[in-house]
């Protein structure tokens, strides 16, 4: 214990391209030196001239980050793993011009028809700094083990059927999702909806990187630009990049 750790990074979820800093802090009986690794998939390394108690990131991609702290007596302790979560498509006005880190909605749930013994899967994400904590709820009741993004039911009884909502929730406040109807063992989503405003789905793909072509200008806004008209002509709407 010659060397203490006093503040731990934390993790975070952000949209590509927001500027923000990874924090970590420590005491020791000596002067100490800092030096951030971040492991992408399998691959980790150390981050060339990130030798500040301070790292400054801008998000590109979801990443895990860890700091080592040494001393002059060759001590070493690091700290925490913190998670990087990038969301490479976020709608337009999102998140709000004056973001302080509150809890906000990228992707809902939507809703399910599901045969009884059949898995259920619903699906949330919020941005937040720090990275948001999930809560899920059926019909107003607290689902104790349900607390990651996804809601997962391996075999469905009919009593799981009802009105799932999510709580995502950090320091800053709480954001809650659309609530949405989950059908165990009746009838399966009638063909003609796929006729109606809730069955219209488009999806946009806008792509920059090309390996034998010069990058286009404006993609991306292409495809905010795209969402937001869809999103009036009520349909449901998926973005991709790159």
């Amino acid at each position: 214990t010659a060397i203490a750790i006093t503040e731990q990074p934390v993790s975070v979820s952000v949209p590509v391209g927001y500027s923000f800093m990874l924090r970590c802090r420590a005491q020791g009986h000596t002067s100490l030196q800092y030096q951030w690794f971040c492991q992408y998939r399998s691959d980790c390394h150390l981050i060339p001239g990130a030798t500040n108690q301070d790292l400054p990131i801008i998000a590109e991609q979801t990443q895990l980050y860890t700091c080592r702290v040494n001393d002059l007596h060759r001590n070493a302790v690091f700290s925490n793993w913190v998670k990087v979560e990038v969301h490479q498509c976020v709608a337009r006005g999102l998140p709000p011009r004056l973001w302080r880190g509150e809890p906000v909605i990228v992707l809902n749930p939507s809703e399910q028809w599901v045969e009884v013994g059949q898995p259920l899967q619903l699906q949330c994400a919020a941005m937040g700094v720090p990275a948001p904590s999930y809560q899920w709820y059926c019909n107003g009741n607290l689902l104790e083990q349900q607390k990651r993004k996804k809601l997962w039911i391996t075999r469905t009884k009919v009593s799981d059927s009802g009105t799932y909502l999510c709580c995502a929730s950090n320091s800053h406040g709480e954001h809650w999702t659309n609530a949405v109807d989950v059908h165990i063992g009746e009838q399966s989503q009638p063909t003609s909806l796929c006729c109606t405003s809730r069955g219209k789905i488009a999806l946009l793909v806008g792509n920059n990187r090309y390996q034998h072509h010069p990058n286009l200008m404006a993609p991306v806004r292409d495809v905010f630009e795209l969402s937001h008209l869809l999103e009036h002509l009520d349909f449901q709407v998926v973005s991709l990049l790159d």
